[in-house]
C-alpha cells in the first residue's frame, strides 16, 4: 500500500457564498470558486449563449446580465466579474 499525502486546500477551492444574482444561476448553497465556474459554463452552453462568431465570447441572457453587469463578455473577463458576487463563508 502507498500513502497518500493529502490535498492541499486552495483559495479556488474554499467555500464561498454566492450573491442572490449568481445564486439564480448557480444554486443558493456555498460553493468553490471552481465549482462556480463550472455551474457558469453549464448554464451558457444549455442555452447556447457563446457568440457564434467569436465563441471565447459569452452573450448575456438577463440572469446572466444581473451578475456580469453588461451584454456580453470574454471568458477571460467572467471570472473576475464572477468572483465579485461570491463572498466569504
Amino acid at each position: 500500500m502507498t500513502a497518500t499525502t493529502p490535498k492541499k486546500k486552495t483559495a479556488f477551492m474554499t467555500a464561498m457564498r454566492p450573491s442572490a444574482a449568481l445564486a439564480a444561476i448557480v444554486g443558493s448553497e456555498p460553493l468553490a470558486r471552481t465549482e462556480a465556474t463550472k455551474r457558469l459554463w453549464e448554464y451558457i452552453k444549455a442555452r447556447n449563449l457563446q457568440n457564434p462568431a467569436n465563441r471565447r465570447n459569452i452573450l448575456c441572457d438577463e440572469a446572466l446580465k444581473a451578475v456580469m453587469g453588461k451584454d456580453e463578455v470574454t471568458m477571460f473577463e467572467m471570472t473576475g466579474l464572477v468572483s465579485q458576487h461570491l463572498a466569504a463563508v
